[in-house]
């Protein structure tokens, strides 16, 4: 008697895969458009380039010259005329007084003829005058944004460069450097954010550098500074004199910054590399 075997039932046949589909991703731009504010007058801002908390714009004997009709006329601030031009006025005319309060000056829109005056102004920077400058529309937000911007980049060059770039920085504004990197870089944050140009101009100082160096030398005992001048600690040979009523570190610096100095200054580099 015949036996039949049944075979096993196999794996089931894999379904064909399907085809996948290509799909192109489009890139959709916003259709949110900006839309120009409508002009608004708000006033007129002015800002002293120089003066004190307060600073009171002369107004004696200003003359311009008219284009219009071409000659040099005198101008005068007047509250109580509608010209600023003086053969204009009348005889009741009043002279008004011009006061930056903190450097500002805020001109209300009922003051059109302040406003005139102060833009025909010789002492305006526009006419090449150093007094004080107008703050045009959207300039003050954008000098804010700017300078929020130079703050940002101050500190995160803080947080982002090594401690060796950072210590003659630091060296500059008198903190100490024996001390943990991070209670450096916390003391340099303060500086970063009160004048973030000059904080990261430092940085590219051949001056604060030097200055870094001859420090760091006389710390360790490879310069010694004396009133009368800068001597090597080994040998006790002057390096620089510095004259009466100077600072010696400012003498050597400006020292080794000249040609004559070069070679001191590479030499005092190779020292403190040594040391590592």
């Amino acid at each position: 008697m015949s036996t039949t075997t049944k075979k096993a039932p196999g794996r089931p046949k894999k379904a064909p895969a399907n085809t996948p589909v290509e799909t192109t991703v489009k890139k959709v731009e916003s259709s949110i458009k900006y839309k120009e504010p409508e002009p608004k007058n708000l006033g007129y801002a002015f800002q002293a380039i120089k003066g004190g908390i307060v600073f009171m714009l002369p107004q004696s004997g200003i003359t311009v010259f008219d284009e219009k009709q071409n000659k040099v006329r005198e101008i005068r601030y007047c509250e109580n005329m509608g010209s600023i031009f003086v053969d204009e006025q009348g005889e009741h005319a009043r002279r008004g007084s011009i006061v930056f309060r903190d450097g500002n000056l805020f001109v209300p829109p009922n003051k059109p003829q302040l406003a005139e005056y102060l833009r025909a102004h010789p002492g305006n920077k526009e006419n090449g005058g150093s007094s004080f400058f107008e703050i045009k529309k959207g300039e003050k937000a954008k000098i804010t944004l700017d300078n929020e911007f130079d703050i940002i980049e101050a500190v995160s060059a803080v947080r982002d460069k090594s401690i060796s770039e950072l210590l003659p920085v630091a060296m500059k504004y008198g903190i100490g450097t024996n001390q943990r990197p991070a209670e450096i870089r916390h003391a340099l944050l303060a500086h970063a954010k009160a004048s973030p140009i000059e904080f990261m101009e430092a940085f590219d100082s051949p001056s604060v550098k030097t200055r870094a160096v001859i420090k760091q030398c006389t710390e360790f005992q490879i310069l010694k500074s004396k009133e009368d001048g800068y001597y090597w600690f080994d040998t006790n040979s002057l390096i620089v004199a510095c004259p009466v009523g100077q600072d010696p570190l400012d003498v050597m610096s400006r020292f080794c910054l000249t040609e004559r100095g070069a070679s001191v200054l590479m030499e005092l580099e190779d020292r403190l590399a040594k040391m590592d």
